[in-house]
């Protein structure tokens, strides 16, 4: 309420919290109005200029420039304009301090090279059009020039989609994926399981994606060894025989003699540290489950396949 009571420059300092320079700066700079003088010609300021100079202090304490403040508070701006424009800004430096933080991290945690850190910041502040060239050619890379109709699903299942406001996880993990992408061994590898994968399909089929084979083993074998089925005991055999259809589904094939047979090479084959790391950090990226690791359900088959099963010969000393 205004009772009429002006008050100096130090007045309304010790009134705010703000120092006397302070406020003669704001004053000098006309966003503050003095009401009068005193009679030694003094600034003196009324109940207005207190209330306007406790929105300043809250304007520039909210990271407003003087300028903008100076357009608040004559109303030539409203506040919530004002208000919705810096947390726009504010936004976009959070997401650069996330990204430096998340190459940071990673420095950090790996003892990088000047030379990677540098790669690491350039893939960490790629555009999404960018992005979206750098995984697509990891993909082509890995999966070109297989003619398989379920290549289409596989490929949109491998693409991390990093969201329009990520969180600290998700932008480290998109910077470890984006620079594993980057390894040629990695490509190499994937390439040569894509390929093995594909050409133990038959012809045609119906273009589905099919199920990846250690989820399949995570799902059919996961209970054998919750619940302690030794590999090589007779007790193995209905899981061995869920894994082999489950298996045979995933394949697009019905021969479970072959299958029984090629199964060990490729599970081995889908042993690669470095394509487990990236289903782990894909899931982070676009905000699935953690998928956790399948070492022990894949060597809980790996043996079930190698050992003799009832009514086949055993291999020979």
């Amino acid at each position: 309420m205004d009772d009429g009571t002006l008050h100096s420059i130090g007045d309304l300092a010790r009134r705010t919290g703000l120092t006397v320079k302070t406020v003669r700066f704001w004053s000098d700079r006309g966003i503050v109005v003095p009401t009068g003088r005193s009679a030694a010609g003094y600034r003196l300021y009324g109940a207005r200029a207190l209330a306007r100079l406790e929105l300043v202090r809250t304007l520039r304490d909210l990271g407003m420039d003087l300028a903008t403040i100076r357009r608040v508070v004559e109303r030539e701006l409203t506040l919530p304009e004002v208000a919705a424009a810096h947390a726009e800004a504010l936004a976009a430096q959070i997401r650069v301090l996330q990204l430096r933080r998340a190459v940071l991290t990673a420095v950090a945690e790996r003892g990088s090279t000047p030379e990677e850190m540098d790669r690491l910041n350039r893939l960490a502040k790629l555009t999404e059009q960018e992005r979206r060239r750098v995984i697509d050619g990891f993909l082509d890379a890995v999966l070109g020039g297989l003619t398989d109709p379920a290549v289409a699903g596989i490929r949109r299942t491998l693409t991390p989609e990093l969201p329009d406001d990520p969180s600290p996880e998700q932008l480290r993990a998109w910077v470890e994926l984006a620079e594993l992408t980057q390894d040629e061994g990695f490509r190499t590898r994937l390439r040569a399981m894509a390929r093995d994968l594909t050409a133990r399909r038959p012809e045609g089929g119906d273009g589905l994606p099919r199920r990846d084979l250690v989820a399949v083993v995570r799902e059919r074998i996961g209970p054998a060894v919750a619940a302690g089925v030794d590999p090589l005991s007779p007790g193995a055999e209905p899981f061995v025989a869920s894994l082999t259809a489950g298996c045979a589904e995933a394949l697009g094939t019905a021969d479970d003699a072959v299958l029984r047979g090629r199964l060990p090479s490729l599970l081995t084959a889908a042993d690669d540290p470095g394509r487990e790391r990236y289903v782990a950090l894909l899931a982070t990226v676009n905000g699935w489950p953690a998928p956790g690791s399948a070492a022990p359900e894949r060597d809980w088959s790996l043996r079930a396949l190698a050992a003799p099963r009832a009514g086949t010969a055993s291999p020979a000393p």
